[in-house]
């Protein structure tokens, strides 16, 4: 095992700010581990492995009350460690900066610090990251990409592999990853603008926002508003308090809010469920397994638009059908009330469209069901 210890240089003027440098050569996987300190890591052209660390003590008298950061480099095998260790114990009365410089081609990099910023770019293999708190910046990675911080923003740019992120209350922003996504904030907004191979979302009060997906998704969040644009598979979408809006999906979809409107647009099938607010459903031939659907709210209104060519058979109802109707744009849905003037009335509707087919199940206790043809 070859060994290097930089040395700390000397305290500047007001004996606060220390400062090292050195250089490792290239290696396959590089580690980074800071006991407390943000780290910036740049994939270049270089060809071994440059950094520059700076601390910063609480105070002038800090370095001699509390310790020193030391600064271990070196090479394990196809490894190469770069450590900071604060020698003072807790607790960590100083900020740490490591500036390093990396071949672009190393297959691993792996950060790790107690708390504070990580950015990492332009690296063709895998990056995992790891921070007891603090904003994390992610770019220009081939492989895949694991991110973890204990409470703060996450920002990725593109990732040619797949992605996992977790973060205990901030936004995470995804422009572009060709894997797998799997991402969870405690508390903060998610946007995805483009996934190829699926996507798993979950917000723990925030909104979500999922511009394109190839591959099946599944999004939920406690408390906000879920946006979904054009969705390659089947979509499972849930959130606590708030509305749901997805503009397509080739595969069946399933949509639960706790209160608050949902709108489906182009979908094969639908189970739909929310428990106070309207529904507005597009059907369309997608092509795939044909199985019933089912939309339901406890108050509000409930608008169907169904394309041409497409076979179902629907069963409508109002359970309290004072003052509601059902209408149709389809002379083959009958509709029928029970129930006089001063009473209790149910509306009821069936019929099969274009010979019958999968079963559209329609229901709300208060308020109107319209059956539309789609333009």
């Amino acid at each position: 095992m070859l060994a290097l210890v930089a040395p700390l240089m000397a305290q500047e003027s007001r004996g606060s700010s220390q400062s090292s440098s050195g250089t490792l050569a290239a290696a396959r996987t590089v580690r980074v581990k800071v006991d407390m300190g943000s780290v910036v890591l740049h994939g270049g052209s270089r060809q071994d492995i440059s950094y520059a660390v700076r601390s910063q003590s609480m105070d002038q008298d800090s370095r001699h009350r509390y310790g020193s950061f030391k600064i271990n480099a070196y090479m394990k095998g196809d490894t190469a460690w770069i450590i900071g260790e604060w020698e003072g114990g807790r607790p960590h009365h100083f900020s740490g900066e490591f500036d390093i410089d990396i071949p672009r081609d190393t297959a691993l990099v792996k950060i790790e610090t107690g708390g504070g910023g990580v950015e990492a770019t332009g690296v063709t293999g895998n990056v995992e990251i790891e921070s007891g708190g603090g904003k994390i910046r992610l770019d220009d990675v081939g492989g895949s990409a694991n991110v973890e911080t204990g409470g703060d923003s996450i920002d990725v740019g593109s990732v040619g592999g797949d992605l996992k992120l977790e973060t205990g209350g901030g936004n995470i922003t995804i422009k572009s990853v060709k894997g797998k996504i799997h991402a969870e904030t405690g508390g903060g907004n998610v946007l995805v603008m483009s996934g190829e191979q699926g996507a798993f979302v979950e917000a723990g009060g925030g909104n979500v926002e999922i511009r394109h997906c190839s591959g099946k998704v599944k999004a939920s969040t406690g408390g906000g508003s879920i946006n979904l644009g054009d969705i390659g598979g089947t979509a499972e979408i849930e959130t606590g308090g708030g509305s749901i809006h997805l503009s397509s999906a080739k595969g069946r979809v399933g949509a639960n809010a706790g209160a608050g409107s949902i709108e489906l647009y182009g979908v094969p099938s639908a189970k739909v469920e929310t428990g106070a607010g309207g529904i507005t459903v597009k059907f369309i031939n997608a092509g795939g397994e044909k199985v019933d659907s089912m939309l339901e709210t406890s108050a509000g209104d409930i608008v169907v638009y169904i394309a041409a060519g497409v076979a179902m058979s629907v069963r409508a109802s109002v359970d309290l059908g004072n003052g509601h109707h059902i209408t149709s744009d389809f002379p083959d849905i009958r509709v029928q009330s029970e129930g006089g003037d001063y009473g209790p009335k149910t509306l009821t509707a069936e019929g099969k469209l274009n010979g019958g087919g999968p079963v559209l199940k329609v229901r709300t206790t208060t308020g109107d069901i319209c059956f539309r043809k789609a333009k």
